[in-house]
């Protein structure tokens, strides 16, 4: 009998579930309007914008001209930086891409970030050279080596 008492409250306890309403958030921007508008005038073609709050200042992260992008704003709307990661090789500047093939020859171009902040602009550039992949950047029409590592899968 006692057995069967404690096997009894145990599935009682089973039984028994709790739960909880749902709970649906929902909220408005707290973006600064200052932040949007610049925004809006800087990337007119962004597509799906995605907001942070990072300390004091709001990143956001779009598609623009299939692209994925993302930008820094201070909470005046002032522009930190703009980072675009191109998808494709085909969008890289011709400028930059005869760069690029004058240092490394025979190279193939696997990717390519581009960074605009204040007035630089740079070009990190990924590369396979032969059996070594190349971290190049380009700046002030300058490339330089920033690493290479061996293809270990040869």
């Amino acid at each position: 009998m006692l057995v069967f008492f404690f096997v009894q409250n145990s599935f009682a306890q089973i039984n028994k579930v709790d739960t909880l309403n749902e709970v649906v958030i929902r909220s408005t921007s707290l973006v600064e309007k200052a932040v949007t508008k610049a925004f809006t005038i800087d990337f007119k073609n962004a597509v799906n914008p995605r907001w942070f709050k990072v300390d004091k200042n709001y990143l956001v992260k779009f598609i623009s001209a299939d692209q994925k992008n993302q930008a820094l704003y201070k909470k005046d709307g002032l522009l930190i930086y703009h980072i675009t990661y191109l998808l494709n090789t085909v969008s890289l500047p011709n400028d930059i891409r005869g760069m690029i093939n004058t240092s490394y020859p025979d190279s193939k171009i696997l990717t390519a970030i581009h960074v605009d902040q204040d007035s630089r602009s740079i070009w990190v550039v990924n590369l396979k050279v032969g059996g070594e992949f190349v971290l190049a950047r380009v700046e002030d029409e300058q490339v330089e080596e920033v690493q290479r590592m061996a293809d270990i899968s040869i």
